[in-house]
């Protein structure tokens, strides 16, 4: 690398870092930016303050695998989705930031971050994983940000119940939906604004939470400072950040990010199949999934016990079992599962696997939960690519010594 490339990315890994924890002024944001676009090329570009970034602006970079080998996914190694980008620095100071609630409720209000904290507090850990995630993996290709499989972490988050702001307001009867809105805003006035709603019922969740903190810390401006929204065991599309507005509805959200797009099938489907409007229905829960952390697709090792080690999660329920095969599911393995199990969060797993022979094998991994829904070879095809919870694979050389 020559010189004015090692600028470069020291200079773009000082910003991502600064970025991540929150910090700086608020042009960080376009020099980050700027400096990720003077140093990408062609396809994904690893060494981004550990992340591979797919999109460059607005930013969007998927965590390495071999991150998730720690039970809670530090936040430098966080992926990153991003619409817009975050709004500027200056305008997400706690002090001056405001929480409207409105729609069909009985008091309208107001809330400043001091009067949140007021609020019972309650600490959730829970899986964040972007409805994309494996969309690569899609056949035939589907359009959108070819995520591989590090676009999920796990993460506590702290906040106040949604439930305990929503009765503060008083929904009314016909309430039925709850729509969120950020501050983050399209460079292009006709680009629709990112809103989304959630069911009622899943509002007033008593683990559906509006987070401020993340492993213990203050959330980052890129994962939504100062407040976001958290839906336990769905898809991140929900958990919208840089969270202004909450709006109580008869019905869901309106827009194009809501009646469009993050929608999938109510029922299998083949990309030949025509698909109408109301053959369609919100992402919302994730599905059962596991992920191989190590070893390392390609890697090499010899005679002699391999440790296999790998996180799965079951979305709304628990997972029950991994299991591993050497032999693409003609025969299978159970893995051992690791600590206690919490709900809405990974478990990790293990696996002794007694190499015998030299050659190049191939090993697959799949998770079933408490409700008996296990990981099938290959995710139903969806247009949006949504999803995706095949079996992981890797392959792994074995060598005499």
């Amino acid at each position: 690398m020559n010189e004015l490339g090692k600028r470069v990315l020291v200079s773009r890994r000082g910003c991502l870092k600064l970025l991540a924890a929150g910090l700086g002024a608020g042009m960080m944001v376009h020099h980050a930016a700027s400096a990720v676009v003077a140093a990408q090329k062609d396809g994904p570009q690893s060494g981004t303050g550990g992340l591979t970034v797919r999109v460059a602006r607005p930013f969007d970079a998927e965590t390495p695998v071999g991150e998730f080998a720690s039970f809670l996914t530090p936040i430098d190694r966080f992926f990153v989705r991003s619409h817009f980008g975050p709004p500027a620095m200056e305008t997400i100071e706690e002090s001056r930031w405001r929480l409207s609630v409105g729609g069909a409720v009985e008091r309208p209000q107001v809330f400043s971050m001091t009067s949140l904290r007021q609020l019972e507090p309650v600490t959730i850990t829970a899986v964040l994983q972007c409805s994309g995630n494996g969309r690569a993996y899609h056949q035939p290709r589907v359009p959108g940000v070819q995520w591989d499989r590090g676009a999920v972490g796990n993460a506590q988050w702290t906040g106040v119940r949604l439930r305990d702001v929503l009765q503060a307001t008083g929904v009314r009867a016909e309430g039925r939906h709850v729509q969120f809105q950020g501050a983050d805003r399209p460079a292009v006035a006709t680009v629709p604004l990112f809103v989304r709603s959630i069911p009622l019922e899943k509002a007033l969740h008593p683990d559906t939470i509006v987070a401020y903190e993340m492993n213990g810390r203050a959330l980052p401006l890129l994962h939504g400072a100062p407040l976001r929204v958290i839906t336990p065991g769905w898809m991140a599309e929900s958990c919208i950040k840089w969270l202004t507005d909450i709006v109580v509805r008869e019905d869901e959200a309106k827009g194009y990010y809501m009646q469009t797009a993050y929608r999938v099938p109510g029922h299998l489907a083949s990309s030949s199949t025509r698909l109408n409007a109301d053959a369609m229905v919100p992402v919302e829960v994730m599905p059962v999934k596991s992920l191989i952390v190590s070893p390392e697709s390609g890697q090499h090792a010899t005679i002699g016990p391999v440790m296999i080690q790998g996180v799965a999660w079951a979305g709304e329920t628990r997972v029950a079992k991994v299991e591993l095969s050497m032999d693409e599911g003609k025969s299978w393995k159970t893995a051992q599962l690791l600590g206690e199990p919490q709900p809405y969060a990974w478990r990790q797993w293990r696996f002794i696997w007694p190499a015998k022979v030299p050659g190049i094998f191939t090993i697959v991994c799949r998770a079933t939960d408490e409700q008996v829904a296990a990981q099938p070879p290959v995710s139903p095809w969806n247009p949006g690519g949504f999803l995706w919870n095949g079996w992981d694979r890797i392959t792994v050389d074995v060598n005499a010594s």
